[in-house]
């Protein structure tokens, strides 16, 4: 009799079990996914926020096979104008979080935004996925476990040049915004390099448009040494190439850098042969992903899609991996877990989670700039892809 009691006692407690994680399930199912896209509508870095809303909201649609639905529940985007200014960062992603109610959040564009909206995510117990600031010290010393990040940071930009610029006999000098960009930049380069020598490091205020001053006195450090002489310029907006017009030439000195959006790299025309490392170029990724960017893209805007463009993307692409493997839930707990070591498909091939620091590790390309009539800018060739397991990028927190 008692145990026929037992029994009865725990399928009682089985099925009352079972309704309660069907209704939990349903009630699941029936809210929405709430993500906030905080970037630089507007501002100095608007070009880049436009390009990656853009692949975001692009890549939500691909991510989703068109429905911006995982595990029936409709995904919406909230978006916010943090105008590059870090305070204003900050106080959105909070009033995301507190008033909003979103699950997750995704942006900035700017690192001193970025690195404001750190602490917020760590108070209020929720995932930033960082896209796509660039400072090291965002998945560094500033890191805390809410953090995420698809961008690519300051050393895997400069541990890439470096394979390209690192060089016996080659003597070098960066310039640089005076930022967490920027100075993030040239450590982290200055770190890679094992060969060529670093003789200069000038900073700039970010918004410069008269390089005269900065230009001379590189120009200083530079002439007379023997072997190649090379500026190397990390910068995001503007048109540092205006240093070229103090004809560098004369004095045996070339100009280096990154990849860039599309309207930045009209500049580097100038430079045939230019050598350095890209993030992404939408010619030149082979994968399935990438084709259906470009293409979609071509039929929206008549175009093709541009460097952040693709960040978006994949940022897109790596919350709806994460939320399907959470079957649609959105506790903090529940994405973290999914997201520490995970590895997505992206438009740059595949990326992974790093689980020390939430670093996405991806490739990076070396290019050579060719001159081509039928394109309004330099296009960056090819050289050789430079594979996530070729770059020992630094691990900088604190965990």
């Amino acid at each position: 009799m008692q145990r026929r009691t037992w029994v009865a006692r725990a399928g009682l407690m089985t099925a009352t079990m079972a309704a309660t994680l069907f209704a939990s399930s349903a009630f699941a199912q029936g809210k929405e996914i709430r993500i906030a896209h905080i970037y630089s509508k507007t501002g100095a870095l608007e070009a880049y926020g436009k390009q990656t809303q853009t692949g975001f909201m692009m890549g939500l649609d691909y991510a989703t096979g068109g429905t911006m639905t995982v595990a029936g529940r409709k995904i919406v985007v909230i978006e916010k104008d943090d105008q590059g200014k870090p305070d204003l960062g900050k106080s959105l992603l909070a009033a995301a979080y507190g008033d909003d109610k979103v699950d997750l959040a995704v942006g900035p564009t700017a690192s001193p935004v970025a690195l404001a909206m750190l602490p917020v995510a760590e108070e209020y117990k929720k995932v930033l996925l960082v896209e796509p600031a660039v400072a090291d010290s965002i998945t560094g010393d500033k890191w805390n476990k809410y953090i995420f990040r698809t961008g690519r940071n300051s050393s895997q930009d400069a541990i890439a040049n470096a394979v390209a610029l690192d060089k016996e006999g080659i003597s070098i000098v960066t310039m640089a915004q005076d930022s967490a960009f920027g100075r993030d930049g040239v450590k982290a380069f200055k770190e890679a390099l094992k060969k060529a020598k670093l003789v200069h490091e000038e900073y700039l205020p970010p918004a410069t448009t008269d390089f005269t001053a900065g230009g001379q006195r590189m120009i200083d450090k530079l002439k007379g040494l023997p072997g190649r002489k090379v500026i190397f310029i990390i910068w995001a907006g503007g048109n540092p190439f205006k240093i070229a017009d103090m004809d560098l030439k004369r004095h045996g000195i070339e100009i280096a850098t990154g990849g860039n959006i599309l309207p930045a790299m009209t500049a580097y025309k100038q430079f045939p042969g230019m050598e350095g490392a890209a993030y992404y170029y939408f010619g030149i990724p082979k994968n399935p992903v990438n084709e259906a960017m470009v293409s979609q893209h071509y039929k929206l805007f008549k175009a093709p899609p541009d460097f952040f463009t693709a960040g978006g993307f994949s940022a897109a692409m790596a919350v709806v991996t994460a939320l399907k493997k959470t079957y649609g839930e959105t506790a903090s707990n529940k994405l973290i877990a999914a997201m520490e070591g995970m590895s997505f498909d992206t438009p740059k091939g595949k990326m992974t989670f790093r689980k020390e620091d939430h670093q996405a590790m991806q490739s990076m390309y070396h290019f050579k700039i060719k001159v081509d009539p039928a394109f309004a800018w330099g296009v960056p060739e090819l050289v050789r892809e430079i594979k996530a397991e070729e770059m020992a990028i630094p691990i900088r927190n604190k965990r």
